[in-house]
Parts: C-alpha cells; structure tokens; sequence
C-alpha cells in the first residue's frame, strides 16, 4: 500500500514500513468501550462507541492520547475483527460508532464501511488534518463528521504539530466535510447525522482561538461548535514550556465570552473541570481483547 492518505503523502508501501503516522496498512487498535463525555448529543446516556486508532498523522507535542498517538501503543486487528468490535459496542446500546483518530486509516474504513451497513450513526472524530480527495471517498459512508480545528497561524502548527500547512488542509477539509452531510437529530436530541467543529483552547494562545471563531463566523455561520477547556499537560513538553499548564479561568472565559458576543447560537461549552487527567481514556486493550 503506497501511502499518500493525509497531507504528509509519506509515498511509502505501509505493508513494508511506516511512515509519519508510524501505522501499517493493517488496523492498529487501543481501546473499544463506551464513552459518556462527548458532546451530550454524541455520548447521551448510553454512550459513544468509541473505537481508537493507533498511531497519528499529525503528533501533537502535547496530546493527551499520547500512549497511541505518539507512542502507538495498540493491536493490530482483521477487517473482520473491527467489524465484530463494531457490532458489540452496538449490542452495548452505544449510539454510535465514533471513530478516533481514522484520517491514516480512511481509505480502508472506506472499505469495511462499504461492506458493512451500520444501524448507528458513523462518527469521523479526526484532527481536520485530511486530504480532501480522501474525504470525497467516504461521501455517504459518513453520518457524522467531528474534526477539530486547532490551528490557523502557520507557526502555532509547525511548533505544537510540525505541520505548517495545518490551517489551510484543515479549513478546505471541514468545508468538504459540510458539504457531505446536514445537521439532523432524532426526537431525543441525538444527532443522527451532521458536523460539530471542535476547538481546544491552549494555554498563552487565545488569541489564536478568537482568530479561529472569525473563520468560522464567516464561513460556517450555521455549523455547531464546541469549545474544548479539557488541555491537560501530556507528553514531552520541555520545548514548548507554555503547555505546562492548564488554560486558566480567565482565558477560557475571553474565548468563551467571544464567541457568545458574536452570535454563536450553535455552541457547546466545555466545563473548566474537564482539564483532568482522569478523563483520559485507558489504553488497555479494552473492547480488543
């Protein structure tokens, strides 16, 4: 498999080596269980059937998944076996199947999610770090995309995420992304399909955040989001020593306080509580096994 998924475009045959992601052609796996601190429309009360990815296109210095992500802690598992994995987190009464971290596996989720029909919505939860041609092939495999957008000054991505070019992949894959699908939700509020465009506020860059609102004010008027106070200091972070800590009150609040004077209607608040680190998922095989 010659590899050109995600904007990095390693170009490398993944059944012999890996690339930036540091993933084979075949699923690699952490964890599968039901998740209950989503959105209140993603998770409800039954829970999100959460499946993580290992391995990352993007690597975030400071990611809290950084077992997986950068570590890529995981199991490699069949085709078979994730749809199996699919079916009993549904057999569970998850309300979806939501997909964490999929962008280096797009082009084989395009094909078990061609073959296998879910009763449940299907949930794209990606860092917006895609190719947009890879996005066209999973038009209508996709009930509900959940990317976020955490950049748009080039030298906030290259410092946190080596990728410079972060806002302007990202921005044009949301909008592909809105192309695909319409909000819609069933009687109980869940949503069925749709977008919610995710931010997580990082310490000493709220500027950067307000920067980010204007965007997508402009562009994605009528599109949820959600503003993420969840940073939580994870990783190697002796190069980047602003992400030491926690947002504070203050700057969560400027964020938070802009958006609702500028007319977002469609926003999810996240509580300042969240920024713990026992939120974080175990990566202990759970669901895989």
């Amino acid at each position: 498999m010659i590899c050109s998924i995600c904007p990095r475009k390693c170009k490398i045959d993944r059944d012999i080596n890996v690339g930036f992601c540091q993933s084979p052609s075949v699923f690699r796996v952490a964890r599968a269980a039901l998740h209950y601190w989503e959105e209140p429309c993603i998770s409800g009360e039954n829970g999100s059937g959460t499946v993580f990815f290992s391995g990352c296109n993007l690597r975030c210095v400071y990611c809290q998944n950084y077992e997986i992500s950068r570590e890529n802690k995981g199991m490699e598992i069949s085709d078979d076996r994730l749809i199996e994995i699919f079916e009993n987190l549904i057999e569970q009464g998850a309300n979806n199947i939501n997909l964490v971290n999929p962008t280096h596996y797009a082009s084989r989720l395009a094909d078990v999610l061609t073959k296998w029909k879910s009763p449940v919505p299907i949930v794209y939860n990606s860092s917006g770090y895609e190719k947009v041609e890879t996005l066209k092939a999973l038009d209508g495999l996709i009930d509900i995309y959940l990317p976020d957008l955490k950049y748009i000054r080039k030298d906030k991505a290259l410092r946190y995420s080596a990728a410079g070019d972060y806002f302007e992949r990202a921005s044009k894959a949301i909008l592909e992304m809105r192309r695909q699908v319409n909000d819609r939700f069933d009687s109980e509020g869940m949503m069925q399909s749709g977008m919610i465009v995710r931010h997580l506020i990082l310490p000493q860059n709220t500027n950067s955040s307000i920067e980010i609102l204007k965007w997508l004010k402009e562009n994605l008027s009528d599109t949820y989001v959600s503003l993420m106070a969840q940073y939580t200091p994870c990783g190697e972070l002796d190069d980047t020593p602003e992400l030491k800590r926690k947002i504070t009150r203050r700057e969560y609040d400027k964020v938070a306080d802009f958006a609702v004077a500028n007319g977002f209607e469609k926003l999810f608040l996240q509580e300042l509580e969240s920024a713990d680190s026992n939120f974080i998922p175990k990566f202990d095989f759970t669901g895989i096994l």
